[in-house]
């Protein structure tokens, strides 16, 4: 039989004790409240289906963040030196809406607010992107996940985040240079007062890399012998070889070394802008640094002579989905061969 108790504030606590089955207890308004909910959880525990969610009622969203930042994070993610990883960044966003809830409180409904908050902007907020926003309702149903799976807390509702729509993931970009920009943006670059720019402009169309994998890459992993530069932090989280072509090899030449150690000692946001100072002395517009790892895998799928697969050993995709629309390139070489 349950047990009932008026607490010193005047709420009833309802208590249901049965052999083989923790404690559960809950204090509501009034006695008539605490007893109907008692009959249930004593209906279900005498049916065999019974669920505690007492974890998820006594557990906020803030609590579970710090386990998951200490328990998952550090050993899914890859770390960065400045400790300016994406997912931190959107475990700090999920945790100003969502901090202080209980985790049985999360549900549809809230998830939707959050969406919609983000979509629009509220407050001093701006809005953001669809493509970001997605990305953090997958970063809170990993979450919530990690709450299940690795902490063993029962979510009343299962995970609601697999219950609702989510915005649409941003177009891939384009944008390629004609032959005239091109040229432009070499010189324009070579006229920079920084250093690295046009051997990194030139670096990065030769080898597809990512900018924070060449930011990141060290002269000791540099073979010129065999024309291959090993990564070994790459955005998956795999190591791997990159070939060098003869004009990444020469962009590497006449480059001054660095104490540290690493070819391009630059900082990620000097990079960007002075590729952005760059484009508007040379008259391009709406071009980012990215664009040059679209640029590179265009040229590389327009000559013919490698296959999807060899595209991504090059560029890292785990998957082949987003090399799809490289393809087309090479079946217009294709149909050339054919005559």
């Amino acid at each position: 039989m349950a047990s009932f108790r008026q607490r010193e504030s005047g709420f009833w606590q309802a208590i249901v004790r049965r052999k083989g089955h923790p404690e559960e207890s809950r204090t509501f308004r009034i006695r008539s409240e605490a007893e109907v909910w008692a009959r249930e959880v004593e209906s279900k525990i005498d049916k065999g289906v019974f669920v505690s969610t007492s974890d998820a009622e006594r557990t906020t969203f803030d609590d579970l963040l710090e386990r998951f930042k200490t328990e998952f994070g550090p050993f899914h993610y890859r770390e960065r030196e400045d400790g300016n990883e994406t997912w931190r960044f959107q475990c700090r966003c999920l945790s100003r809406f969502f901090g202080q809830y209980a985790l049985s409180a999360i549900d549809q409904k809230l998830i939707v607010r959050f969406r919609e908050a983000r979509l629009s902007g509220n407050g001093s907020r701006r809005a953001v992107g669809e493509s970001t926003v997605r990305k953090e309702l997958y970063m809170l149903s990993k979450i919530l996940g990690f709450a299940e799976t690795e902490c063993g807390i029962t979510l009343p509702r299962g995970n609601p985040v697999a219950k609702i729509r989510k915005p649409r993931d941003s177009r891939s970009r384009d944008r390629r240079l004609t032959a005239a920009e091109w040229d432009a943006l070499e010189c324009e670059c070579r006229k920079s007062r920084n250093p690295w720019l046009a051997s990194a402009l030139t670096f990065a169309v030769e080898t597809a890399m990512r900018q924070g994998e060449m930011l990141s890459l060290e002269w000791r992993h540099v073979d010129k012998q065999r024309h291959l530069a090993m990564l070994n932090e790459t955005k998956n989280g795999e190591a791997r070889a990159v070939p060098l072509s003869s004009r990444a090899l020469e962009a590497l030449g006449g480059l001054p070394r660095d104490l540290k150690g690493r070819v391009f000692p630059c900082e990620r946001l000097t990079l960007t802008r002075a590729l952005t100072r760059a484009c508007a002395r040379a008259g391009i517009s709406d071009y980012r640094w990215h664009d040059l790892r679209h640029e590179a895998l265009s040229r590389l799928a327009e000559r013919g002579d490698f296959s999807v697969l060899e595209l991504a050993a090059v560029s890292g995709h785990k998957t082949l989905q987003m090399l799809k629309r490289y393809t087309h390139l090479q079946a217009e070489k294709l149909a050339q061969k054919l005559g």
